[in-house]
């Protein structure tokens, strides 16, 4: 029994786990945050643009059975404007730091050149390594 509490332990506490679980809450704190822009700012320009800020309202019926697809039409909307969101405020700004560090324009080159204590050490490294 004590072997498999180990067992288990030693699975819950691995860095694999508990990276997921951090990434998990923030992949969902993200969610809202987009969610939210997409309510509070685009969804009124398609309100502007459209008269309604939803399509909620348009149905229509058969055999007394209603079928809401201006709902279905107001989440393909906020879909589509949650992937423009996503593109030009995450996708697009990565895009460009990781074509900027491939390319060697990083400003963190830059940033400080290396202290002469560390290139002596490199050196007496290299001379005892060669020895």
């Amino acid at each position: 029994m004590t072997g498999l509490l180990k067992e288990f332990r030693d699975f819950a506490l691995k860095g694999n786990l508990i990276e997921m679980g951090v990434a998990l809450v923030l992949a969902l704190a993200f969610k809202s945050l987009i969610g939210s822009f997409v309510d509070a700012l685009l969804m009124p320009i398609v309100g502007v643009i459209f008269g309604e800020p939803t399509f909620d309202g348009l149905t229509f019926s058969i055999n007394n059975s209603i079928f809401f697809y201006g709902s279905f039409i107001t989440v393909l909307i906020e879909f589509i404007l949650i992937a423009v969101a996503l593109f030009f405020f995450v996708v697009k700004p990565y895009n460009e730091i990781i074509e900027r560090r491939a390319s060697g324009d990083d400003d963190d080159d830059d940033a400080a050149p290396e202290p002469e204590e560390l290139t002596l050490l490199r050196q007496i490294a290299k001379n005892t390594a060669d020895d």
